[in-house]
């Protein structure tokens, strides 16, 4: 089983908007035949809670505009460090970096196939200037 055409399309808009307000490391992930409640995992991450919050807002603002999708369930906005957005075909991460490294998801999925999305990582951060592609 393969994630839906929407579920591409619902992820696509979510990174970019993610993208839009420099997230990190964004990873796209067809986690359709591991998990029966969901079809793709967009993950991202933030340095800071404000950074995490404005991504937040521009993934869920996005996904209204162009697809008027609302988030069946939305966890964590409070604390700022994790927040998890649940659209049924899709559920988007927003990590601190910190709680990214700790946690792990990338590696817990890093078997599922990988949709493709460039990531462009801001100039100055990390040392990491360059464009980076999903495996």
């Amino acid at each position: 089983m393969t994630a839906t055409d929407l579920a591409h399309n619902y992820a696509l808009t979510a990174a970019k908007a993610a993208s839009d307000k420099l997230a990190r490391d964004i990873s796209i992930r067809d986690v359709s035949d591991q998990m029966f409640i969901t079809d793709v995992f967009v993950i991202a991450s933030a340095p800071n809670d404000r950074q995490i919050n404005a991504i937040v807002d521009s993934v869920e603002s996005e996904l209204i505009k162009q697809h008027d999708a609302r988030p069946l369930r939305r966890e964590g906005k409070q604390g700022g460090r994790w927040v998890l957005l649940d659209y049924g075909d899709i559920v988007v991460h927003v990590q601190h970096t910190e709680e990214r490294e700790f946690y792990g998801l990338d590696g817990l999925w890093k078997d599922c196939p990988a949709i493709p999305f460039e990531d462009v990582v801001p100039a100055g951060e990390d040392g990491n200037t360059a464009a980076k592609r999903a495996e």
